[in-house]
């Protein structure tokens, strides 16, 4: 009665161990340690002194030893442990082809049947010669061997469990495995296969989906090398302020918290915030001066400052001609310095337009009202009729305020967050990854509501899609690789981010945390060139208190 008493204490005690692992397995997503769970609580149900966990080698038909302990030699390798396993693998197939069925573990491998010995030194069919010399060179003495394949639910090998010495509570000693510790480990690896499968399918999926997305960004990339280090870099940008407002103790973010499953979700959206502009024309993304589309039209400009001064030599040399004999030294001169005068404000006309065309950060009214002025100028076109110098459409380009891209042309281009959140919404997401379109979407709101394209305010938008706002600014004012503009030093652009605080276009206690944390700094450090980085001065810094 007491025995059949005992035997279901000791059922119960397995089961509640299993249970308990079996939680974990559903739960805990770190593989590594995933795995040392299952071979100590293999070892826990059973009382085996000591267990070796081994998993497949993929692509080398072998199993890697992984994880090897024993309580009687105090024996840690591998796993958590800092004790690195040096053995060799064991190879599933011998060198003629056929498979090696002389290793237990390669036995349970290749037939996936478990293995129950009594005693080793008493067994046949196997060779045990790596298990004596084990035991000469540590004075250890191994007797009961339970070895169990692991395999998931079509039958894929995962790893082998093996166990050493059942300990026999009563007397220390080691007896055989009995057929319920069998059962129990061969549930126990079955169920635990399937878990780590699960995992690895997971992590998989996870993997493909990133690298897909960076598939996107590479195709932008083609398109424009300049954007595609964009994608990189903010979502970079992001994730570091995202860390420093996680870590805020104080001030309006003292409450905001991130899981893992919140920072890859942030992550994802980072990286996806501009896969929109794959449909953006490359000529655009491109554009590096105001008169460019295909080619930088510039240059006719230049022709026909070149045929103006061809001009302007032409009639004095007909007035010379003109005037005969009457042209005396003096008017030569006289002609000559007229032309040379002419020429020279031409030449200044034509730089100054150069000038205007390269673009930057702003452009004065009157330098715009000159533009205006030196359209109206008359050149002798090819058919021979007379034109203003500069037609409408190069007339606007090159009053352009700030940047490149005239308004018909940023349009186009702005119009790439409709296409992201377009593209986003279409996806099936995940509960976990339900938040990347309105963080990836939000990049261009402002926190007045007069951002684009659905004109939000501050309020409707979570915090870390304001983040992305901040770091898509950021990143664009110190890129050094943009075709349009130079990159900005450090102190440069948080003093234009500061005015971007100033006006409400951005969040203001994240700008804080932005500045006070030194995330800027940490950037810096990580992807601007020592030349941008300069000494930033905090007081300096517009809308910042120090």
């Amino acid at each position: 009665m007491n025995n059949m008493k005992n035997q279901h204490l000791d059922i119960s005690h397995r089961l509640e161990k299993l249970t308990e692992l079996s939680v974990e397995l559903s739960t805990n997503r770190n593989i590594p340690l995933l795995l040392e769970r299952i071979l100590q609580t293999a070892r826990s149900i059973t009382l085996a002194d000591g267990g070796t966990l081994y998993r497949t080698v993929e692509d080398e038909d072998s199993l890697a030893f992984y994880i090897s302990i024993n309580d009687t030699l105090g024996m840690h390798q591998g796993g958590s442990s800092a004790q690195k396993i040096s053995i060799p693998n064991i190879q599933l197939t011998s060198p003629d082809g056929s498979k090696n069925l002389s290793a237990v573990a390669a036995y349970a491998a290749n037939t996936r049947k478990s293995v129950n010995i009594p005693d080793v030194y008493q067994a046949e069919g196997f060779n045990f010669s790596g298990m004596r010399m084990f035991d000469e060179k540590f004075g250890y003495h191994s007797q009961s061997f339970l070895t169990v394949p692991m395999q998931d639910h079509e039958g894929e090998l995962v790893g082998v469990l093996q166990l050493v010495n059942a300990i026999d509570p009563a007397t220390g000693k080691p007896h055989p495995f009995s057929e319920t510790d069998q059962y129990f480990i061969e549930a126990l690896a079955s169920q635990a296969a399937i878990a780590i499968t699960n995992q690895q399918l997971i992590y998989r999926l996870e993997n493909l989906f990133e690298h897909f997305i960076k598939l996107i960004n590479m195709g932008i990339d083609e398109k424009s090398p300049h954007t595609g280090r964009h994608c990189e870099h903010v979502p970079e940008l992001a994730m570091m302020l995202a860390e420093a407002s996680h870590q805020a103790t104080e001030g309006p973010l003292a409450d905001f918290q991130m899981t893992e499953r919140d920072r890859r979700e942030l992550w994802v959206a980072g990286l996806l915030h501009d896969c929109g502009k794959i449909t953006t024309p490359d000529h655009i993304v491109e554009k590096s001066t105001k008169l460019q589309t295909i080619y930088d039209r510039i240059h006719l400009v230049d022709t026909r400052y070149e045929v103006l001064k061809r001009d302007a030599e032409i009639r004095v040399l007909k007035e010379k001609c003109a005037l005969g004999a009457a042209l005396t030294a003096q008017k030569s001169a006289e002609l000559d310095a007229a032309l040379q005068g002419e020429c020279a404000a031409l030449d200044a006309e034509r730089n100054f337009l150069r000038k205007s065309n390269v673009g930057g950060e702003g452009m004065k009214p009157d330098d715009q009202q000159r533009v205006l002025e030196i359209a109206k100028r008359q050149w002798r076109g090819p058919d021979g009729q007379m034109q203003d110098l500069l037609n409408a459409d190069e007339s606007g380009n090159l009053r352009i305020r700030a940047g490149t891209l005239n308004d018909a042309e940023r349009q186009i281009i702005n119009n790439h967050i409709v296409v992201t959140i377009k593209m986003l919404e279409s996806l099936p997401w995940p509960k976990q990854l339900r938040n990347v379109t309105e963080y990836a979407g939000g990049h261009h709101e402002r926190m007045d509501g007069k951002g684009y394209p659905k004109g939000l305010t501050r309020d409707q938008m979570s915090p870390q899609a304001r983040m992305m706002a901040i770091a898509d600014i950021f990143e664009a004012l110190t890129a050094a690789d943009r075709p349009y503009k130079k990159g900005n030093t450090l102190s440069e652009a948080l003093e234009i981010l500061g005015g971007f605080r100033l006006r409400d276009h951005i969040d203001p206690d994240l700008f804080d945390v932005f500045v006070r944390s030194k995330v800027y700094q940490q950037y810096a450090d990580k992807f601007m060139p020592a030349s941008q980085i300069d000494v930033v001065d905090h007081s300096k810094i517009p809308g910042f208190v120090p």
